[in-house]
Order: structure tokens, then sequence, then C-alpha cells
């Protein structure tokens, strides 16, 4: 694996790494949440089954994998208060991602394997990071906004499966 020079975009870390035809982005900005896993999700499965996300506040980060890994959105879920605490629905990310809305009035855990068929991927990997707990207080909108903003700068437009910010 190649380690191209890192960019620095707007105080968030970029560096991309490369490996064959497999060129992904990893977000330096993102290592500082320690509480973090993944999963993948194939038209078959059942997103409330594979989601292994925590019931805590932060970011996601969904790419659709195929010959190469494509970031295709980010989203993120929690509200941090003017007296700093932390405004969450019940559920935090693990909710946000299986029953939040996307493409239609509908949960995720539906419109994504209708959306998947459309586009033909496969598998989608989904990483999320808890951004907001009793260690790190990073805002989660502020974090995605980070994000976001850096694939902007990088690609001129933002990830396909997010519509606005």
């Amino acid at each position: 694996m190649v380690l191209d020079v890192p960019h620095i975009s707007r105080g968030l870390f970029f560096v991309e790494a490369s490996s064959n035809k497999n060129r992904y982005n990893m977000y330096k900005e993102l290592k500082k949440f320690k509480v973090s896993s993944q999963f993948s999700f194939s038209i078959e499965d059942s997103l409330e089954e594979v989601c292994n996300a925590s019931e805590g506040c932060g970011v996601f980060l969904v790419y659709a994998v195929g010959e190469e890994k494509e970031l295709i959105m980010v989203g993120s879920t929690g509200t941090v208060q003017n007296d700093g605490t932390l405004k969450t629905k019940n559920g935090g990310l693990n909710d946000k991602i299986v029953n939040g809305h996307q493409f239609a009035k509908t949960g995720r855990k539906y419109s994504w394997p209708a959306q998947m068929k459309k586009e033909d991927i496969s598998v989608l990997e989904v990483v999320w990071y808890e951004t907001f707990n009793d260690k790190t207080k990073g805002i989660p909108t502020a974090v995605e906004g980070q994000v976001l903003q850096n694939f902007l700068d990088e690609n001129g437009k933002l990830p396909r499966w997010n519509v606005a910010f």
C-alpha cells in the first residue's frame, strides 16, 4: 500500500491510500473517536440484524463496495444544546441508520435495498463513530460537515446519496 502526502483542508486531515485499483479516503480526523465499528450490508441482509452501531451519537459513513470503494453518504445523529448537553433520540446511531428516512418517506431498512438494486450495488460498508460521549465532545453535525466539506473540496460535489447539507 502506498500512502500519498496528506492533504490539509479546513482543519480536516485527509490521507489518500492506494492499493492496486482500490482507492479510498481515510479521514484522519475520525481517528480520535475511539468508540467505532463497521458492518457490511447486502440486499439479502436485514439491516436491523447486521447493524452493530451503538445507541450513542455521532456520524456514519456509507461506502459502496465493488471494484472500488466509494464514499456515497455521510450522516449524523445527536444535537448539542447551549448548556453543553446532548439531545438524542432513542436508539442513537443504530436507530438513525436502520430507521432514518432516505430516498422515500420510509426507513433505510427498506429504502437502501431498493436503491442498491437500482444502482447495481451489491454491498455497502457502513463505518460509524461515536463523536460525543463521556470522553470526546465532537458535535455530530460539525464532524459530518467537516467530512462533507473535505469530500466537496476533493470532488467538487457531495457524495451521491447526500442530497444536500
